[in-house]
């Protein structure tokens, strides 16, 4: 009896633990915690689509370095589609798909002391100029504005600093440190009461996509690529809209 009477209180523990498990996935995958690379310029929309994975908001170029360097990411999210793809190429992310898109603008301090009115404005002498260096997306996107506009000679000559990611950028604005910068206009509207932003035509506006994808040594496959979804879902994309990002394709 004793014996029969410990086969049934295994038993019954052995239950209990399945009825532990969440539905569609063990214990363990339940508790795992991404770790997510991501362009600044998602720094406030990503926690809001998962709140709960765990973070490294910093210049696109920058992380994909680190990735490339072995770093431990599981998702890398680029503010442009050129750095995932050249993952992808070397076998060290899944293929990138576009999962959102954004625009330029250029911001100035809320009182805008050098009283600039148009992209043209910051040509004029004196004006300071705060830029993301180049090998950065948003920098590569500034360089390529001001090259659409022939503008690159008279605008450049008034740069005063370039900075690692967009973030940055907007800093030094939106503290008064610089005349002007071009930043997201993600980004503009998240210090909306520090700075004024003067836009930029939309012809001269370079094609801004931004891609995801799974890093190959990521150790959680299936939560990354659950994550992507996440992202690309009608819920994710409409939190990414509310934080100002434009549809994943142009209508």
């Amino acid at each position: 009896m004793f014996r029969r009477s410990r086969i049934g209180v295994v038993t019954a523990v052995a239950v209990l633990g399945l009825l532990a498990v969440p539905a569609g996935g063990t214990a363990a995958t339940a508790s795992t915690r991404l770790t997510v690379y991501a362009a600044a310029s998602l720094t406030n929309a990503f926690p809001a689509i998962a709140p709960h994975e765990r973070y490294s908001f910093g210049g696109s170029n920058a992380l994909a370095a680190q990735i490339q360097q072995g770093a431990p990411a599981d998702v890398f999210a680029s503010a442009n589609t050129t750095l995932p793809a050249q993952l992808f190429q070397q076998n060290l992310c899944s293929k990138p798909v576009v999962f959102t898109r954004n625009r330029l603008v250029i911001v100035v301090p809320r009182k805008n002391p050098a009283h600039i009115q148009n992209v043209y404005g910051l040509a004029k002498s004196g004006v300071t100029i705060d830029i993301a260096a180049k090998g950065v997306p948003v920098g590569n996107y500034t360089l390529q504005i001001l090259q659409n506009m022939n503008l690159s000679n008279a605008v450049l000559k008034n740069v005063v600093s370039q900075e690692t990611d967009v973030r940055e950028v907007l800093a030094k604005v939106a503290l008064g440190e610089v005349d002007a910068g071009f930043v997201y206009s993600t980004d503009a509207k998240t210090v909306a009461k520090k700075v004024l932003v003067v836009k930029i035509p939309a012809w001269a506006q370079p094609k801004v996509q931004y891609g995801i994808c799974v890093v190959s040594s990521s150790s959680h496959k299936s939560a990354s690529r659950a994550f992507v979804k996440r992202v690309l879902s009608k819920a994710g994309q409409k939190k990414l809209h509310r934080f100002g990002f434009l549809a994943r394709h142009k209508k």
